[in-house]
């Protein structure tokens, strides 16, 4: 039998590398971890036990799009039909007063997390088409913070996700444009458009190529990961107190090899091989909990926005 490769970008700590880890025990699995210090992820999966032979690190810095490409170049280079696709990496800068670019302009949330990960899955899409393996899944990571079906969502702070009409993308998405609906910067909502726009988009890929490729596309929130290198640009005060907060009073604190076993699950487990779909957790966290089909948000649901959504950043990444 074929065996099965999986890319997971951002696996060289937090939930991205328990990932790695979790789907490398897997039988017949080998692992791609796309990152952008190699160093640090081969030390990463050394301390946390992958073996040397299941795994395989390659760069990847997906602010930068031209590095996106030479991913994709050296990835087929390594001769390895492709099984999964995980789009795990994200940053997160709530500090911020006046927007970081990457090296088009972009402002680097939306820029890394959504822009980077739609180039990546448009240019893999026919990698999956030389595999053999009948069960191909795209999985890109979703937040409960992006979604105010959710009770993790409906915090305004510093507000809610919204795209609006998506004028900023409109009208290039280049200084003075910071935010995807064209308005006044403000960082911590950055981060969650660009998540809003991960679950758009694979609901787009969903209705675009499911029925013909047979891929399974689905997102997740796989629980309140409270400790997760992704806070590592907030105060320390709140990386402190957000874990504890978490562990004591809500009740939806999990580990990062927990969180990184069930972004492993949507790759393999027959039953979350259902395309289109949002899996949760939940965030009341128990022993042995199961994931369930999580609703999502009004805007997130939005077919005529996921399209123009997809139709503009085809633009912005060069690939219209």
């Amino acid at each position: 039998m074929e065996e099965k490769t999986a890319i997971i970008t951002g696996a060289s700590s937090g939930v991205g590398l328990y990932a790695a880890k979790a789907l490398a025990k897997q039988e017949g699995w080998h692992v791609v971890m796309a990152c952008r210090n190699l160093e640090k992820a081969k030390a990463a999966a050394q301390s946390v036990g992958i073996p040397s032979d299941r795994y395989t690190i390659l760069p990847i810095d997906l602010a930068d799009f031209q590095s996106v490409r030479a991913f994709v170049s050296n990835y087929r280079s390594l001769g390895r039909p492709l099984t999964a696709l995980v789009c795990n990496a994200a940053v997160y800068y709530p500090l911020l007063d006046e927007p970081l670019r990457n090296a088009d302009g972009y402002e680097i949330s939306v820029a890394t997390n959504h822009l980077g990960h739609f180039l990546l899955c448009n240019s893999m899409l026919a990698d999956f088409a030389q595999s053999n393996v009948p069960d191909k899944r795209l999985v890109i990571l979703g937040t409960v913070t992006a979604n105010p079906k959710e009770l993790g969502g409906k915090i305004p702070i510093p507000a809610p996700p919204d795209l609006g009409d998506l004028q900023g993308f409109k009208d290039g998405f280049k200084a003075p444009i910071s935010m995807i609906n064209g308005k006044k910067f403000k960082s911590g909502k950055a981060y969650k458009d660009s998540k809003l726009c991960n679950v758009l988009t694979m609901r787009e890929l969903h209705r675009r190529y499911h029925a013909s490729t047979g891929i399974t596309f689905t997102s997740l929130y796989p629980g309140c990961v409270a400790d997760t290198p992704l806070f590592r640009n907030h105060y320390g005060l709140f990386q402190t107190i957000f874990p504890w907060f978490q562990k004591n009073i809500t009740g939806g604190y999990v580990t990062q090899e927990l969180a990184g076993e069930r972004v492993a699950a949507t790759v393999y487990d027959p039953e979350l091989k259902e395309s289109g779909m949002y899996w949760s957790w939940g965030n009341r966290q128990k022993p042995g909990r199961r994931s369930f089909a999580q609703e999502i948000s009004d805007e997130a649901s939005d077919e005529q926005k996921a399209e123009e959504l997809w139709d503009l950043s085809l633009k912005l990444v060069g690939l219209a």
